[in-house]
């Protein structure tokens, strides 16, 4: 044997004793693609309260959740602990992959916008106490008159951006369809590559890239880095976006949206995409909140099979 033989062997052979057994099943392809996740939004109507969702969304066989600030403000001023639900979480095995809040970051007016970065930053302590790590930051307070300058809402997201870095809870600039600034996937885009910070994350939502016009033919230029979540649900037939709102939502892949589409657009073979459903309709608020959670899981797990 050569000396070139030799070494071919050793190197071959060293990279087979570093690697673990079952790598080969390891390879990318075969990470999970999606991580399945309760909106708790989606049992909102049943006023269950903090504890009793969580136990739900496990109940259901969700591993994760995101959860209404107010419902978590509620648990405390009633006596709860961040403690109390960090060690509950555990217990059931679920994680807060993000939560739905509603401060005023973006307004045009110091007064408001100064306000609503203190509560961001208070909410974003008390997500980092329960071990999560993104929170939503929708166009509050600035959705009903148009003219928001992009530029400026840009330096906005990125200050909110720095305050993510110092509590360790990224917040994720949110599509709302409805809104007069920031309705439409080229705006929030804008906003967040204008904000010139590593952090930049988008927040997507079926219903709203509707409800605001937005193509999804042009999904694909999105990189799949810069969406983390993605909000899950669905519309009928003969809906307008004109007409349609909150509560016209149904279980994502029971209507015409074309999710598989844009799941398609959004995956990554490099980390799972995060799927939170996420519906606010009067007819499953009336139906067991157990079997909505059950429900909606199964639908998802239909829609993304093959995926």
């Amino acid at each position: 044997m050569n000396r070139r033989q030799l070494l071919h062997l050793l190197g071959a052979s060293a990279g087979a004793t570093l690697l673990p057994r079952g790598t080969e099943a390891a390879s990318p392809a075969a990470k999970a693609s999606f991580i399945y996740c309760l909106n708790t939004a989606t049992i909102r109507g049943h006023r269950l309260g903090f504890m009793k969702e969580l136990e739900v969304a496990a109940r259901a066989g969700y591993s994760a959740v995101e959860i209404w600030m107010d419902t978590l403000q509620d648990y405390l001023n009633k006596g709860g602990t961040l403690a109390q639900a960090r060690r509950r979480l555990s217990d059931l095995g679920i994680k807060v992959e993000s939560a739905i809040g509603f401060s005023e970051w973006i307004v045009d007016d110091d007064g408001r916008r100064q306000k609503g970065v203190d509560q961001l930053k208070r909410e974003m302590e008390q997500l980092a106490a329960l071990g999560c790590r993104r929170t939503a930051a929708p166009p509050m307070g600035a959705t009903q008159e148009p003219g928001l300058s992009l530029q400026k809402a840009a330096e906005r997201y990125r200050a909110i951006l720095e305050l993510g870095q110092q509590t360790g809870v990224t917040p994720h600039l949110e599509l709302w369809g409805f809104s007069r600034n920031l309705g439409r996937l080229s705006e929030v885009m804008y906003v967040a590559v204008e904000s010139g910070h590593p952090s930049a994350r988008v927040l997507l939502d079926i219903y709203h890239l509707f409800k605001g016009g937005s193509s999804v033919d042009t999904l694909p230029l999105l990189h799949p880095k810069a969406v983390d979540i993605l909000h899950m649900n669905d519309y009928a037939a003969g809906q307008s976006a004109a007409t349609i709102t909150d509560a016209d939502r149904i279980y994502p892949g029971t209507g015409v949206a074309p999710t598989r589409r844009i799941l398609q657009a959004l995956r990554s073979a490099e980390r799972p995409l995060i799927l939170s459903v996420e519906v606010f309709n009067k007819e499953y608020y009336a139906q067991e909140a157990g079997a909505v959670a059950a429900n909606a899981l199964a639908r998802m797990k239909k829609l993304t099979a093959g995926l």
